[in-house]
């Protein structure tokens, strides 16, 4: 192998690797790493499952090592958590803060998010939370435990909002007694006065300013402080020019002007954006908070023949809890005795209260409507369902979207653009402008540095996404990234799995013939056969013998045949039960049943031919029931031109029947687990956009192979693993809930992409002067004297005014969202 030109001193891994069975696992790993550029001297431990390499970040980072070993088939033990952080305000801190994560030597992915000032960060188990928050505070910013108590988050935000309406109060009194100062004739005192005013704002209410920029220039960067304290300072200290050396001032090229107030009142109004700002996207986060004030903070349980009252945090597994009206449930567990009404509404979006008896699973943060019950706690503090979930959307609201790698890339390089047109603005106006051309030229410089919005850019995307999957947890609509909420508008194409999607899952038995036995022999004989297998028809045939109080016999020898059926020996006998296909291999004839059998067919119903000792003792018919809403649902994707699709193991006749009364497009019958993914590679090779909606288990690698997977919950079993969004209460009207969700949230984004670019590409050549060259000549109607003077020069108070609006604008209409009706129709 050649020697690998490698620095001498390169960073030192230990990673735990998963899924090894024996050295030769750890063999193929080392072999395949020593072959990649990049990665030297790598040493994996079977006993230990430690991988221990030196790699060059120049060449290959940590996320790509990772994908190679999950690509031979083992994964890599990391954490990923949710870090609240502080200090952001722009597009610009958010790429910082993401770049120190990402250089920091163990992390694999980072996410930072402007909008709920997180940091979704996957990493190694060397690395320590300290080390994480150093490297956000050399940045200037500050990283929060994920385990900080959201009394105390809520406590450090109020703070915040708090000490950010004291600045604005000063900086609007202020700012407001200054214009007003301004107005006034000529008086003893009036310049020092104004200075006496504006200096309170400029250094106390705009500290957070300087701040930010003096952190940002530590890290030779800039962002929106940067270009806030620059715009500021250079109105402010051009006035305290003026007001302590006036003789400068007596130069055409200058204007002894004071524009303390300009400084002032550009302070206070981008601190009043930024407190609306705040305000509104605190809004953005009102269904997680929601989601999190579900669970109640004690619980009632029976320790030692005693109710007692314990906080939410003591309650463990095996504790008897007791429930009555009114009450919410603190924990999952199984009903033990009592009967109930609970309204779920708010976990898995079925608003119908579901009825709960002994026997039943149950989900803590449901409420409790009518009667009083005892269950036991199954799973407590972070297994719960509700905690998964919360858990589930918070990872989900901290991704990133396609559609954002567009606004990251322009936020990269927006404030060092920004700064450079505005001394482009400054040079060319003091060349070519009016007199004072100085002055003129400072305004307009003024008013590039403060009309520019990173912020407009940073916040369009999370802020949408944000209230899009909080409105969707709401539903019962788990989105698990926003990479598939933004394909979800995209399809063109529904595969529906038909057993638990299209129907209840449940089939019943229908109908029995055989010509040797009456019917409860044969239905005992069948019963016996099937009592161990999973199936779901031979759960309705076990259910049906039990309904009738048979005695099932016991059977031996019981072997499943995927995919066919099963083979079982009962009272000495050979029992052989499946489809036509396996009789036909096993050269057993259906001709005396065929009659039969194809008037049962023709009908629709799923038929189980039973044989003993390799001769035909008859067969069942079972009937797999629709649910009541697929048929709507199918009909409202059909109306808006989307390819509906059904895949089922069912025979022709059936897989027909269910088809005709759905009105779906296509069907494929006597499909196995294992074809579903092949189907569906090949709908995605002929071009088209396909969304998979399966049980989330059976259908797991169909799920994931579509463009997006959808797998139908059941309340308590969700596979929130399996599937890129989970309709948690199975109900198939959360498919259509999902489609319109995601196509709102993506104009949504659109919308607020739209304004954040177009304020910027209209409104900064406006703020650089640009209108000079349509209404130097003809002159500024008098009417617009106070918003573009007397040459078509933006007043810099009205553009901090634009500034400040444009933020507010784009997180008001993510807002919107929350009162988008998900209940109709797609088209509309």
């Amino acid at each position: 192998m050649p020697e690998k030109n490698l620095p001498d001193t390169l960073p030192k891994i230990i990673m735990g690797i998963s899924g090894m069975s024996c050295t030769r696992c750890a063999a193929s790993i080392e072999a395949r790493l020593s072959k990649t550029d990049g990665i030297t001297d790598p040493k994996l431990n079977f006993a230990s499952a430690k991988l221990i390499f030196s790699y060059d970040p120049a060449v290959i980072s940590l996320a790509d090592i990772k994908s190679i070993i999950s690509g031979l088939g083992y994964g890599v033990i990391s954490r990923k958590s949710i870090f609240p952080i502080k200090g952001l305000h722009c597009a610009s801190c958010v790429a910082r803060a993401e770049k120190a994560l990402k250089n920091t030597n163990g992390v694999l992915s980072a996410s930072v998010n402007l909008a709920n000032q997180t940091a979704n960060v996957e990493y190694l188990d060397f690395i320590s939370y300290r080390e994480l928050s150093q490297a956000i505070k050399n940045t200037g910013y500050e990283l929060l435990s994920e385990e900080t108590p959201q009394n105390e988050l809520n406590s450090s935000e109020n703070a915040e909002t708090r000490k950010l309406q004291q600045e604005l109060t000063v900086a609007l009194v202020l700012g407001i007694s200054l214009m007003i100062i301004g107005f006034l004739p000529a008086f003893g005192g009036k310049e020092f006065i104004m200075f006496l005013l504006a200096t309170p704002v400029q250094f106390w209410a705009g500290l957070r300013f300087y701040r930010g920029a003096f952190a940002a220039l530590k890290n030779r960067t800039s962002d929106m402080n940067t270009l806030i304290a620059l715009g500021t300072s250079a109105a402010y200290l051009y006035s305290l020019t003026a007001l302590v050396f006036p003789s400068i001032f007596d130069s055409p090229l200058l204007e002894k002007h004071l524009y303390f107030d300009t400084s002032a009142m550009i302070i206070a109004l981008i601190l009043t954006g930024r407190f609306l700002e705040a305000r509104a996207k605190g809004r953005t986060s009102d269904a997680i908070r929601r989601l999190v004030g579900l669970q109640p903070s004690t619980a009632s349980i029976i320790r030692d023949g005693k109710e007692i009252l314990v906080g939410i945090s003591e309650v463990v597994a095996g504790d008897k809890i007791v429930i009555r009206p009114g009450e919410r449930l603190p924990v999952d567990g199984l009903i033990l005795e009592g009967y109930s009404s609970l309204d779920e509404s708010m976990v898995t979006g079925e608003s119908i209260p579901a009825e709960k008896k002994a026997g039943d699973y149950v989900i803590g943060g449901t409420f409790n409507q009518t009667g009083a019950f005892t269950y036991e706690a199954q799973k407590v503090g972070a297994d719960t369902a509700l905690a998964r979930i919360i858990r589930l959307v918070e990872e989900a609201q901290g991704s990133k979207a396609p559609i954002q790698r567009l606004a990251d890339k322009i936020a990269s390089v927006f404030v060092p653009a920004v700064i450079s047109i505005a001394i482009l603005t400054f040079v060319f106006w003091l060349v070519f402008g009016p007199e004072p051309s100085f002055t003129y030229a400072a305004l307009n410089m003024i008013a590039v540095l403060v009309i520019a919005c990173p912020c407009a850019l940073g916040l369009a995307t999370p802020t949408a996404l944000i209230v899009g999957m909080g409105k969707g947890a709401e539903n019962g609509i788990l989105i698990r990234s926003a990479v598939a909420l933004e394909k979800m508008h995209k399809l063109d194409t529904i595969v529906l799995d038909k057993t638990g999607t299209l129907t209840r899952g449940k089939p019943v038995l229908s109908n029995l013939v055989s010509h040797t036995m009456d019917k409860d022999s044969f239905l005992t004989l069948v019963a016996s056969a099937e009592q161990f297998s999973e199936h779901p028809l031979a759960k309705a045939v076990v259910k049906e013998a039990a309904r009738k109080k048979l005695k099932i016999t016991s059977s031996s020898e019981f072997s499943a045949l995927p995919g066919a059926g099963l083979k079982a020996t009962v009272s000495g006998k050979q029992i052989l039960i499946g489809n036509a296909n396996l009789m036909q291999s096993n050269r057993i004839s259906l001709a005396e049943y065929q009659s039969e059998a194809d008037k049962l067919w023709e009908a629709g119903e799923n038929l189980i031919f039973v044989a003993a000792d390799g001769k035909l003792e008859g067969m069942v018919a079972v009937r797999d029931i629709l649910k009541r809403e697929s048929q709507a649902v199918v009909a409202e994707l059909k109306a808006n031109k989307l390819r509906t699709i059904m895949l089922t193991g069912d025979n022709q006749r059936a897989a027909k029947r269910i088809a005709d009364e759905l009105g779906l497009d296509q069907y494929i019958s006597e499909v196995k687990p294992e074809d579903k993914s092949r189907l569906v590679q090949e709908l995605q090779d002929q071009g088209h956009f396909v969304a998979m909606v399966g049980d989330g288990i059976n259908d797991a690698p169909a799920l994931a192979k579509a463009d997006v997977g959808i797998a139908i919950g059941t309340g308590t079993d969700i596979a929130m693993e399996t599937g890129d969004i989970t309709l948690i209460s199975g109900d198939l009207f959360g498919l259509t809930k999902a489609i319109v969700l995601s196509k709102a949230t993506f104009n949504t984004i659109r919308q607020n992409l739209f304004w954040a670019f177009f304020y910027n590409i209209i409104l900064i050549p406006v703020a650089a002067g640009v209108l000079y060259l349509f209404l130097s000549h003809s002159g500024v109607p008098q009417s617009l004297h106070f918003f573009l003077g007397e040459y078509g020069f933006l007043n810099p108070i009205l553009a901090a005014l634009a500034m400040a609006v444009s933020s507010l604008t784009v997180v008001s209409n993510s807002l919107r969202l929350r009162r988008v009706k998900l209940n109709t129709y797609l088209k509309q």
